[in-house]
This record gives C-alpha cells, sequence and structure tokens, in this order.
C-alpha cells in the first residue's frame, strides 16, 4: 500500500535534491546572480550598434559607466544597471537608445498560455522577459502554475502560498465581498439584499490587509519582477470553487486583472503571464487580464490537437464569463473578454525534421497570419539552459563554442521581435484608460 505520507517522503527527498542543484547553478549563498555582459555583446546584440562606434564613445564621454575590464585589457563586462544607464545616456546617430512605449498607457499584459504540458510556456514566458529586460523594458512577471518553473528560473525558491496567485485572489474574495456587503448596506430599495459571510478561515487571514506590492517579489534582474509561484499553491483550484460556493456572486476570474489595476500604469512595461497546463480558475483570471494571447506548441500532431481542443474550450469558457451577473465592476478589463491580439507559437521546432516542417505547414493553414512567422528551434545550447534554470541570455557564452550560444540566442532574439512587433501594435490600439 502506498499512502500520503509515502507520498510526502518522497516530496521531502527531491526538495533535498532540489537544494543541491540550486547550490550548484546558482552562487554559493543559493541565490541566483546576474551575469555581466561583455563589450561586444552590449554593442551588437543589445544596442545593435558597430563594435567601434561603441568603444568609441565611452571614450570620447567619460560619465558613462567603464565596467569592468578583464586582466588582459581586452574586454569590458557591464551590469544590466550600467547597460541601462549607458540607454538612457547615450544616442546613436541621433537615435534613442530607450525602448518604444506608448504615452499615457498602462503595462500590457501577456498570457502565454496552452493546455499541453511541455508546449514551452514557461521557456517562452522566461525568454520573452528577459529579452524584453534587455531591451529597456520594465517587466512584471506572474507564475500562475504550481510547477513554478518560471519562479524557480528566475531564482525563487522559498516562497508561502500566500504571496502566490492564490493570495491575490483570496484577498480580492475578501474586499469584493466587503464592497457588495456594503453596497447592501446602502440599499434603499425594500428588496432585501443578502449579506455574505465569509468564515474565519478566511476573513482572518490578514491577506485582506495586504498592500497589492506584497506579493511582488525582486528578481537578480533588477528591471524584472515576479508574482512567484509555489507548489503549495496547487490547492487553489479546490480553494476558489470554495470561495464561489461561499460568495457565488464573486467575480472570481477577475482578481487579477483587479489587483493589476491598483498599480500604477507607469509602473511596468509589460506583464507575462506564465500559465498552467489547464482551463481553470487560475488560467482563466490570467487570460481575462491579458490583452495579447500568445500560444506556444510542439510541433507534433497531438500538440496540434492539444492546441485545437485548448482554444476550443478557452472560447466556451469566456462565453459563459459573457452572462456573468451585472455587480462585475468592469475596471479596466470588460465584459464580454476580446483580446487585442492572439498568436500560436511553435517550439522545439527542428528544420532539418520533415514531420516538424509538415506540421509547421499544417498549422499555417488553419491559423493562417495568426501563426507566428519565426518558431523557436531545438538547440542543444536551449536544452542545455533549462536544465541549468536559466535562459540563454543568462548563460555565459564562453561556457560553449560561441556559434553554438549565438545560434540558440539567434532563435530567441527572431521570436522576441516578432513578438515585440506585435505587442506594439496591440499597445498602440488599447485604450488610454483600459
Amino acid at each position: 500500500m502506498f499512502g500520503h505520507k509515502d507520498l510526502q517522503q518522497l516530496r521531502d527527498s527531491s526538495l533535498k535534491m532540489q537544494g543541491w542543484i540550486r547550490k550548484q547553478t546558482f552562487s554559493p549563498g543559493n541565490e541566483k546572480v546576474l551575469r555581466r555582459f561583455s563589450s561586444w555583446e552590449v554593442a551588437e546584440l543589445i544596442f545593435q550598434v558597430n563594435q567601434n562606434t561603441f568603444r568609441g564613445r565611452l571614450v570620447a564621454e567619460p560619465g558613462l559607466p567603464g565596467g569592468e575590464i578583464e586582466a588582459d585589457g581586452r574586454q569590458r563586462w557591464f551590469s544590466l544597471d550600467e547597460v541601462n544607464e549607458m540607454r538612457r545616456k547615450m544616442k546613436i546617430n541621433r537615435r534613442s537608445l530607450l525602448p518604444e512605449r506608448p504615452k499615457g498607457k498602462r503595462a500590457i499584459r501577456v498570457a502565454v498560455a496552452n493546455f499541453k504540458g511541455g508546449a514551452g510556456k514557461s521557456t517562452v514566458a522566461l525568454h520573452f522577459a528577459h529579452a524584453a529586460a534587455l531591451d529597456g523594458y520594465r517587466v512584471l512577471t506572474v507564475d500562475f502554475d504550481p510547477q513554478a518553473t518560471l519562479s524557480h528560473s528566475m531564482g525563487l525558491s522559498d516562497v508561502s502560498e500566500e504571496h502566490t496567485v492564490w493570495g491575490i485572489m483570496a484577498r480580492d474574495l475578501i474586499r469584493e465581498t466587503d464592497r457588495m456587503n456594503a453596497r447592501a448596506a446602502g440599499a434603499e430599495s425594500g428588496r432585501q439584499v443578502p449579506t455574505r459571510r465569509l468564515p474565519p478561515s478566511v476573513s482572518d487571514t490578514g491577506l485582506g490587509e495586504l498592500r497589492a506590492t506584497d506579493f511582488i517579489k525582486p528578481t537578480c534582474w533588477p528591471t524584472i519582477d515576479i508574482v512567484p509561484s509555489c507548489a503549495n499553491a496547487a490547492f487553489v483550484e479546490f480553494a476558489s470553487a470554495q470561495y464561489r460556493h461561499l460568495n457565488p456572486e464573486w467575480s472570481f476570474f477577475a482578481a487579477v486583472s483587479r489587483w493589476l489595476d491598483t498599480l500604477p500604469d507607469d509602473a511596468y512595461d509589460m506583464v507575462i503571464f506564465d500559465c498552467p497546463p489547464a482551463i481553470g480558475y487560475q488560467s482563466m483570471n490570467a487570460v481575462f487580464a491579458a490583452d495579447v494571447l500568445y500560444i506556444p506548441s510542439g510541433p507534433g500532431y497531438w500538440e496540434y490537437d492539444s492546441t485545437t481542443s485548448f482554444i476550443g474550450q478557452l472560447a466556451e469558457a469566456l462565453s459563459d464569463l459573457a452572462d456573468f451577473g451585472a455587480d462585475f465592476p468592469a475596471g479596466k478589463s470588460r465584459l464580454p473578454k476580446a483580446f487585442l491580439d492572439v498568436r500560436f507559437l511553435l517550439t522545439r521546432y527542428e528544420p532539418g525534421n520533415e514531420l516538424h516542417r509538415a506540421m509547421r505547414d499544417a498549422f499555417a493553414k488553419v491559423f493562417g497570419d495568426r501563426m507566428t512567422e519565426h518558431p523557436i528551434e531545438h538547440t542543444r545550447a536551449v536544452e542545455q539552459s533549462g536544465r541549468f534554470l536559466s535562459s540563454i541570455y543568462e548563460i555565459d557564452y564562453r561556457d560553449m563554442t560561441r556559434e553554438t550560444w549565438r545560434r540558440a540566442r539567434a532563435t530567441f532574439d527572431q521570436a522576441y521581435v516578432e513578438f515585440k512587433s506585435h505587442v506594439l501594435k496591440a499597445w498602440a490600439q488599447m485604450e488610454s484608460d483600459a
């Protein structure tokens, strides 16, 4: 017989192994540290200018960060803070190095979602967040997946469930119930309005008093923050079902959207959601809050089949939400739910694989111009980066051949540039008060 205690023992053993892996991967203090970037990377890959031009500017403008110089004096290495300081101070051929951002608009929100486990959702969310940060954007990532792959890759491991999406939803239930009760007490009609009562196990948690920023944690990237997840947050689906029973009029699907609405419009530029491989309370919060939906899929038939099921069930779920009660507070997201853009992205693609090419053609025939042009190619360097809880942008190119590293980076760079173009077009369509 094998019971819950046996499973707990296996879990404890696995946690010890996770700790050992982090010690091998991160710094001696068990904390992830962002590496420095060489002057070659900063010039050609980040600022996209000639190396000689970049070096000439460093000499001509002594007020710019000098970075750290290698012992042989051949290369300078810069922190991301120093890169961003140069971005603010430098212009190349009168061109600003600051990223494009529509004025007067809040951060744009992108959900990376699909049914299929292993479709590359966390990998895509991680790499797009890192690429955007290198591009000069301030990014908030939200990990909706109890597997917490994104959180672990960002260097967070000691996370309490109160400071995850579950905590945001519980806090929203408490506050929305208080709002409804206040409205009920102020009703002037003769009709009796029911009072909603929450049990002490919910109302006395203290979550209702938490500030919006209490759920946000910093990462080793100075311009990336995260709302992390953890394995203990897996019960959120069960808890949410209970919460809906406690207050049937609670618009559970809008909890994260309402929470994001309380953040200043200029606090971040992009918000990227990593969704669980299922349509549930957490994923519905993500898609409802999102302006753009990015759907990654592997290049096989079963992935195609799963993607088809996902968009069908998502359509049904969003249709059901459209009939929600009139008490729903509009905020910056509205019913019925509509996205500014929806895109499909192939992952783990091998251009030399005949089946992969055939499936890419099939995706393109079905989804047309919704299909992204540049897939994420499967390379050895990409596989290695995942094994070490890092993105290709965090791996030092000196740890492998530069050509191997550049090929892996190129596939994400191309996908990110396309992603950015779609995001900017969607951003331009967004209403200023959205």
